[in-house]
């Protein structure tokens, strides 16, 4: 009976499992590119030899997606792909690859060393330089699912000036700017690499402007009618939260809007990624957990800023934009 169970268990774990195949088939089509060397009957043979990789492994890679249906065979040794629409897009068109690189490259790593850090009560250091494109590009993404929001809100409000705290590679407010001719966007960001790349990106856009910056040593010289922070809460020392939006609401002008996208600390009704979200977040030393409504709406009160709301960006994963309002 035991040895029943124990196979009975065994074979749950591994059924429950079967969906990280996906994941990982998905991963490696999007990093190698391999989906688009498929977008047409290919040999193994060939693609292996145009990208210069493991002809053996890419054979099993090639299994394993006829296996779940992301390929299917074309005949004379040939495979192409199948359902394109389950699969992420190539690199650099606001692909949701990059949510799949993040989640495999850093997320699942981090998850896996939960037994070690509980052991010795010792934190990972997230290492900004190593994975600034990355986040950059997954913000950037994120970013553009919150762009119906931001836009009604610059045109309801009449936004002519917009301060972008962490702007990353400027892909959103790039968007927002060609929307938006008549606005000002000011950019600041951290990361000396990704300033370059967003500087570069924005080359052209006259009324985009990037800046290297640390938040903490940053001073405006004027006020903004919109601030705007998207995910850096998490950047934050609990202790220096409250604090930060007490001086960002001073960069705002009288009638003006604050607004923050964050991952919000889930309860036991969120899905499950809300809830592991913080397990993430706590595992690094330099990392914090994330906020809760109740914590957002209270900083924004001690502010002498009013709540406009907390809206989904995306449900799964516990990501949010909250707004304020400055009163005139």
């Amino acid at each position: 009976m035991i040895d029943v169970m124990k196979m009975f268990k065994a074979r749950m774990y591994m059924k429950r499992n079967e969906p990280f195949l996906y994941s990982w088939h998905a991963y490696v089509g999007y990093e190698l590119d391999l989906f688009k060397a498929f977008e047409r009957p290919m040999a193994k043979s060939d693609v292996a030899d145009a990208y210069g990789l493991d002809e053996k492994l890419l054979e099993q890679w090639v299994a394993v997606g006829v296996s779940i249906g992301h390929l299917k065979e074309a005949g004379r040794g040939r495979h192409k792909l199948a359902n394109t629409w389950k699969l992420p897009k190539p690199k650099g068109d606001n692909s949701s690859g990059v949510l799949l690189k993040e989640m495999m490259e850093l997320h699942i790593p981090t998850l896996l060393n939960y037994p070690e850090m509980m052991r010795n009560s010792n934190r990972l250091h997230f290492d900004e330089e190593k994975h600034a494109g990355t986040v950059a590009e997954t913000s950037r993404l994120l970013e553009v699912l919150a762009m119906p929001k931001m836009s009604k809100r610059i045109r309801e409000n009449d936004i002519r000036s917009v301060l972008d705290i962490g702007c990353g590679e400027a892909g959103y407010i790039k968007k927002l700017a060609g929307r938006f001719p008549e606005t000002r966007f000011t950019g600041i960001e951290i990361s000396e690499e990704v300033t370059e790349k967003a500087q570069q990106l924005t080359a052209e856009d006259e009324n985009i402007e990037i800046q290297n910056a640390d938040l903490w040593d940053y001073h405006p010289e004027q006020t903004f009618d919109m601030v705007m922070m998207n995910n850096v809460l998490h950047y934050i020392d609990l202790e220096k939260r409250e604090a930060l939006i007490y001086e960002l609401a001073g960069w705002v002008s009288p009638g003006g809007v604050l607004s923050i996208v964050t991952p919000i600390a889930g309860s036991s009704d969120d899905p499950p990624f809300a809830n592991v979200f913080n397990s993430f977040f706590s595992s690094f030393d330099n990392l914090y957990r994330l906020p809760t409504r109740e914590e957002l709406r209270d900083w924004g009160q001690a502010a002498g800023l009013e709540m406009l709301g907390i809206h989904t960006v995306i449900k799964e994963g516990g990501w949010y934009i909250a707004q304020y309002s400055k009163p005139q």
